[in-house]
């Protein structure tokens, strides 16, 4: 939103505070840094878990949609723009401002549209191959959505000009579980806010490390890098990164003094981490929709070891910016050969920042993006209502 703001438009952003609240009961705080270009609303109903909790099972956006239209009807609007609407439910699609008929867009974040749980991990134990969305939610701590098994979200989503894909692993997996709209490729771009890898910071120690960086939750694979480290003597295992499982993998590693949790890390931090990393290493177990680590990793000209798994594959195809492994003993020889050859390592990160800037950097996205409204605008209403 800022980059658009940055280009000269104005941008609002609305957000639902009740659904915030489910998990952060303190005050938000300033959710985004200031900008003159960017409102945001909060959407407030006065009754806390209970109007998420209604829009879960109901698909609508209760207790929130006349504060809504209120917002949609104070400004000719020219483009709409669904993001992560889990908790403001699919009939928010349909929703519309009544002083403008905008373009309307959906980027899907995270695999909320096919799944439930949004991230396709059955039954928090393997990866979703077969679903069984019922019992999975019931699972997770969550009552089933009936919505689901109705024509709502087709109907609602038929109100939407154009579904955008992050990847194209994405699309197909959305395709593959019956979504029924057509989804487009369009990634999403990694901000460079500095130049860390033209003068970083120091190193953070003398032995040569790799670096995992993310959330510490049974999907991310940290667990499965912790058990295949024993057979990496010569290494260090940096972490960086908070979650519900830290305590648990913190146990996991408690007898290999090469593993070192570093906890949560500021961008400026994470720069120079990423830069003196002999790789980034990225072990999903799950369908990643994108993969900001590994275009973080590309920015600072370090190569990235992935999981063979969806868009993280994708992402190393495209860049040529890593290597790509299957199992613990592929890992194992991956590690190896980028550590015994600073060639491999440069010749991998000068790929992936190459890459970085023709396909994922600020200057690159937004070109795309205002030629996929323009389409989108002529395609929908026979014409770009912003260029008259």
């Amino acid at each position: 939103m800022h980059a658009l703001a940055d280009d000269g438009h104005e941008v609002d952003v609305v957000h639902c505070l009740d659904a915030f609240h489910l998990l952060h009961p303190g005050p938000p705080g300033q959710l985004l840094p200031g900008h003159p270009r960017v409102r945001v609303h909060g959407l407030r109903s006065g009754y806390g878990w209970l109007s998420p909790l209604l829009t879960h099972q109901t698909g609508r956006p209760m207790l929130k949609a006349r504060r809504l239209r209120r917002i949609l009807a104070s400004h000719p609007y020219d483009v709409l723009h669904f993001h992560n609407i889990s908790l403001l439910g699919p009939e928010v699609l349909a929703v519309r401002p009544a002083a403008s008929t905008p373009v309307t867009l959906y980027t899907a974040h995270e695999h909320w549209l096919v799944c439930p749980t949004h991230v396709l991990w059955k039954h928090g134990r393997e990866l979703c191959e077969r679903p069984a969305c019922v019992s999975c939610a019931l699972r997770a701590g969550r009552p089933p959505q009936y919505w689901r098994y109705t024509s709502r979200l087709a109907k609602a989503g038929g109100r939407v000009d154009r579904f955008i894909a992050l990847s194209r692993s994405s699309a197909r997996v959305h395709a593959d579980r019956g979504f029924p709209h057509a989804m487009e490729h369009l990634p999403c771009f990694v901000d460079r806010a500095d130049e860390d890898w033209r003068r970083p910071g120091p190193r953070p120690q003398a032995r040569p490390y790799f670096l995992f960086v993310g959330r510490l939750e049974t999907i991310k694979g940290l667990q499965t890098l912790i058990a295949a480290w024993d057979r990496v003597p010569e290494f260090d295992l940096l972490v960086a990164g908070t979650g519900s499982q830290e305590s648990s993998l913190r146990a996991q590693a408690a007898d290999n003094p090469r593993i070192r949790f570093l906890g949560h890390r500021s961008s400026d931090e994470l720069g120079a981490l990423y830069v003196h990393a002999l790789a980034c290493v990225v072990p999903a177990l799950t369908y990643e929709t994108f993969g900001i680590i590994a275009i973080e990793a590309f920015m600072r000209k370090t190569p990235v070891i992935v999981r063979d798994i969806g868009a993280l594959n994708e992402i190393v195809e495209e860049s040529g910016g890593g290597l790509v492994y299957r199992s613990d003993d592929d890992l194992r020889q991956v590690i190896d050969r980028i550590a015994r050859s600073p060639d491999l390592r440069r010749q991998l990160g000068e790929r992936g920042y190459a890459a970085f800037e023709r396909l994922w950097s600020r200057e690159a996205h937004l070109p795309r993006y205002y030629a996929l409204l323009r389409r989108t605008a002529s395609d929908a209403l026979g014409r770009v209502p912003w260029e008259e």
